[in-house]
């Protein structure tokens, strides 16, 4: 049996917001999603990059049209059936469409077709939906980026941007030719090419005004046309009708504080900057009278959030840092992005749903859509919603209570997330996501991300105890996590210190309890990096106060592939810790890992060796062993996702064959049993596809099992942490 000992439970302030009874409300839960690789047509390389970046619908909500730039087409989803949503093909533009909007039964798309930055060239092309066929093409005269079609549908809009090159003189503005506005009559979807006008937009902004970079388009009802100059950091209102300038203003700036301005490997939200350029991209009419911007920046800009004016220019809202803080409370915000622009809010979308109306907003590096309700003064965050890899655009679909979001990031080549549209339904229901989330503590979250390992207290029922891995090397950190809270609640932070500084040279992957109000870490080593393999104590107050290496024996043949895991068996000089190594080391070790013992007070280390599954393709490894009654359980994966995943797996080794052998002989292969399957689990958690880093797995102090995934600190990943209770069958 493993015995468990008094630890203290570190206590914070609870969050105020709690997910409530499932008649209470109407929210928004993803119901599925869809790999637009799956459009690739049968005769070309299925391992070609796309991207789903511009999203839109057909008028009777059934099918979803978006654009595809590396692939040069545009594809559609049949999502008649919106939870089994369908490959519907795709169509190559010739060129990189950038932007699709429906009027009636045509797609029409902005083409990007030029030969370089310097002769940008473009065309406005109609598509009929039915048949998937291009039928006509408008010359634009340039580069086009956003277009939007007027609510009575009588006039397209598209944005001209010309992009400058950020290799050219560094990025520097003015890079000539100057971007426009290009307004074209539609009648019945059928496009009147010799209608085009070419609105002029220089000698407007503060910033290059010779050379207007002109980014994304909304239309109103009254048929006024908002335009965001994103490097310009200005915004535009125009006359759909008459093509005149009605008022145009600066974005402004911004004074932001709690922010994290440091990719250092640590989330503290303590920093400033004064002053800070909106730099809108994405802009969208809230009515008549309002519009909302997504202040992601790409000039010399970026202000994390989002801003409402009103059509003079006048600042009736603005987010500040309110939006990265709601979302770091959840685990997405992307530290690597902290020096330059944070969570980057780039895309929009508005819709009324049960009579509410909503905006959403897409923050590009965090991969998460917030869920603002308008209430006509400050809005209200209802939800964050996880979506794939950079959400690019949206589109709403109230007549049937549905949102999609188009994500952009393709990691295929890598192994990685294909680029994914995802699709959410407006339902009574509870939230199910975030799972897990931070409070707040002294104004600012409790930053977190890259959950590697669990333990259970050992005297209070729910609470548990997480690791983080190298992602945040400079703050190594164990969460305590209240799981009696729906959602789960990160409620105080531990550092890992030498010497009171930050324990430096950690990549922590397995927790235990060591009985005196401490813990054991077990840290991953990668000899490349100068990064040890080894067993660490640690006291109640993060300190290490022992560091154990590995005997020459075991570092036989070792790779980067070390300690995922640390169990602890008995207590005091019957104390033995058992680590789980997570692929072979070593010739001698094909299809076998080994599960590594060491007792603290003979010093005497041991092994066994772990059998592992074989599989097509990809690697099997462990993740996590922890022991519970008379068994020592482990997670056993393969590093596949979504439809290639085929192995997450729960294992359980009795502890009576636990009989370990010296190290460097041969070594006993114990007998596993399968225990669980969380494949089912992560496909149904969120609907999302299935992510592959299963890394956590612990029982609380009633017995009940919880499983954590990893989100690899959100780079190239969609970070996700789903954290669940597990429901085990016969566990003693």
């Amino acid at each position: 049996m493993t015995i468990r000992f008094s630890h203290a439970a570190l206590t914070a302030a609870l969050l105020a917001s709690v997910a409530v009874p499932a008649s209470a409300e109407q929210v928004f839960n993803r119901i599925s999603s869809f790999a637009v690789a799956n459009n690739i047509p049968a005769d070309a390389d299925k391992a070609a990059a796309t991207s789903a970046e511009i999203i839109t619908a057909t008028e009777d909500g059934n099918t979803l049209i978006y654009s595809d730039s590396p692939f040069k087409a545009i594809g559609f989803i049949d999502i008649t059936d919106a939870k089994a949503p369908k490959a519907g093909g795709s169509l190559q533009m010739g060129g990189e469409p950038t932007s699709v909007t429906v009027a009636g039964a045509k797609a029409l798309v902005a083409v990007n077709t030029s030969e370089s930055k310097q002769k940008p060239s473009g065309k406005l092309s109609i598509v009929d939906i039915a048949t998937q066929k291009e039928e006509a093409s408008c010359d634009l005269g340039g580069q086009p980026d956003s277009i939007a079609l007027s609510h009575d549908k009588t006039f397209a809009a598209i944005a001209i941007e010309n992009e400058r090159d950020e290799d050219l003189n560094d990025g520097v503005l003015p890079q000539m030719p100057a971007g426009d506005l290009v307004i074209v009559q539609v009648k019945d979807g059928v496009v009147d090419c010799g209608s085009l006008k070419h609105i002029t937009l220089t000698g407007l902004t503060e910033v290059a005004p010779e050379d207007p970079e002109p980014e994304f388009v909304s239309i109103n009802d009254n048929g006024e046309i908002a335009l965001t100059l994103q490097e310009n950091n200005h915004i535009v209102i125009i006359d759909g009708k008459t093509g005149d300038v009605k008022s145009h203003f600066s974005a402004g700036a911004v004074d932001l504080t709690g922010i994290d301005t440091k990719s250092n490997g640590a989330l503290k939200f303590t920093d400033t900057q004064e002053g800070r350029k909106r730099e809108p991209d994405a802009v969208k009419w809230l009515d008549n009278d309002r519009i909302v911007v997504a202040n992601e920046g790409d000039y010399e800009g970026g202000s994390r959030g989002f801003t409402i004016f009103d059509k003079t220019g006048k600042v009736l809202y603005e987010a500040g840092s309110s939006f990265e803080h709601a979302i770091a409370q959840i685990g997405h915000y992307p530290e690597k992005r902290s020096k330059a622009k944070g969570v980057e809010p780039e895309g929009l979308e508005v819709g009324i749903f049960g009579g509410q109306k909503y905006f959403f907003v897409l923050a590009e590096r965090a991969s998460i859509v917030g869920v603002y309700k308008d209430t006509g003064a400050e809005p209200v965050l209802t939800q964050l919603l996880p979506s794939g890899i950079s959400p690019e655009g949206a589109v709403a679909i109230p007549g049937r209570n549905l949102l999609a979001t188009a994500n952009e990031v393709d990691l295929g080549e890598d192994g990685g997330a294909r680029s994914h549209v995802m699709l959410y339904e407006f339902a009574e229901g509870e939230k199910a996501y975030p799972m897990l989330q931070s409070s707040i503590v002294d104004g600012a979250p409790i930053g977190w991300g890259a959950l590697s390992g669990l333990v259970g207290d050992a005297e209070k029922d729910g609470i548990l105890y997480a690791v983080s891995d190298s992602v945040y090397g400079m703050q190594p950190s164990i969460f305590t996590i209240d799981a009696t809270k729906k959602p789960a609640e990160i409620t105080n932070v531990l550092y890992v210190k030498r010497d009171g500084q930050p324990a430096q040279k950690l990549d922590i992957e397995g927790i235990t309890l060591d009985g005196k109000g401490g813990y054991w870490l077990a840290s991953e080593g990668n000899s490349e990096k100068l990064l040890p393999h080894a067993l660490y104590n640690v006291n109640a107050k993060g300190e290490i106060k022992q560091e154990i290496a590995l005997p020459a024996e075991l570092l036989q043949g070792e790779t980067r592939f070390g300690f995922e895991g640390v169990a602890a068996i008995g207590s005091g000089d019957d104390l033995t810790l058992w680590l789980a190594v997570q692929r072979e080391w070593g010739k001698s070790e094909k299809g076998f890992t080994k599960l590594v013992s060491y007792k603290p007070a003979s010093k005497e280390w041991g092994a066994v060796h772990y059998p592992l599954e074989k599989t097509e393709s990809g690697w099997v490894g462990l993740s996590e062993i922890t022991a519970h009654g008379d068994y020592v359980y482990i997670i056993e994966r393969d590093n596949l996702i979504g439809d290639a995943a085929k192995l997450k797996k729960l294992y359980r080794v009795a502890i009576a064959d636990l009989k370990a052998a010296p190290i460097g002989g041969e070594l006993p292969v114990v007998a596993k049993h399968e225990a669980h399957d969380f494949i089912p689990d992560l496909k149904s958690a969120t609907n999302g596809y299935v992510v592959d880093k299963l890394e956590g797995f612990t029982f609380d102090k009633s017995g009940k099992a919880y499983a954590v995934t990893d989100n690899d600190g959100v780079d190239d990943s969609s970070g996700e942490t789903l954290f669940f209770p597990v429901n085990l069958q016969g566990t003693n």
